[in-house]
Formats: structure tokens, C-alpha cells, sequence
């Protein structure tokens, strides 16, 4: 038998290099996003690579209870929390419901948005005092 070569392999099932180097790309951005926009809300980056723990900042960071994290194991309340979650999300970076609806079809996209572009937390920040008479 004679060595295959590697279009002979990805014939027989295995994954194309070029789409392998694209997926771990696209993995690579959302981690160094998610990380970015858990340093904005002032908590540690590192939080955002630790299943569940992320989950639990994240709720922090939205101002949400963490009894929460219960609905999003309850199939279809699942579905309605985590869109309240997005919302949240967009609210607490002083975004808008279309935003929301960005991260929620399009968050491949719109994490980055939130963590490179100008949104800042808005949650936790003193609120802007009156004008004094």
C-alpha cells in the first residue's frame, strides 16, 4: 500500500486544512471578543474561557440574579431568557434593541463590534450629576 495523499484523505471524510484554520480563526476571535468586552465591564478577561463561571459574569456584568442560569438549562424558557440575556447585554454597553438583535442572528459579528468599537459599560458608572442652581 502506498501513502495516500491528502485529497485522497479529505475524500474519506477528513476536514480541509483551509476550513480548520478558518474554524480555529473564528474561535479564536469570539474568545479575544468576549475577552475584551469582560475587561470593559471591569472584570477579570480570563472569566470569560471558564464554562459556566462566564455565565455567571456575564449575569454580573447585565445585572441580572444568578437564579437565571436555571432558565437557561428549561428548553424552550431557554429561547426567552436568553434573548432578555442579549438585550441586557446591549443595554448595559448603552446599546439600543437593534443591537440586541445583532448579537442575538449575528453574533459572529456584533461581539467583536461590542468589544473593539467605542461602547463603554454603562452599568456601575456614578450617574452624571444635575446641573447645580
Amino acid at each position: 500500500m502506498g501513502q495516500m495523499d491528502v485529497s485522497a484523505m479529505q475524500s474519506q471524510g477528513g476536514m480541509p486544512t483551509g476550513l480548520l484554520i478558518f474554524i480555529i480563526a473564528l474561535w479564536l476571535l469570539v474568545i479575544v471578543s468576549m475577552w475584551k468586552v469582560f475587561s470593559k465591564a471591569g472584570k477579570p478577561g480570563w472569566a470569560s474561557i471558564i464554562p459556566i463561571y462566564n455565565l455567571v459574569v456575564l449575569l454580573q456584568i447585565i445585572q441580572k440574579p444568578l437564579w437565571w442560569i436555571v432558565m437557561f438549562f428549561i428548553p424552550l424558557v431557554n429561547f426567552v431568557f436568553l434573548i432578555l440575556f442579549y438585550i441586557g447585554l446591549a443595554k448595559a454597553f448603552g446599546k439600543g434593541g437593534g443591537f440586541a438583535v445583532g448579537l442575538i442572528f449575528l453574533g459572529i459579528i456584533f461581539f467583536p463590534i461590542l468589544a473593539f468599537g467605542s461602547a463603554q459599560y454603562v452599568y456601575g458608572q456614578p450617574a452624571s450629576q444635575p446641573a447645580a442652581p
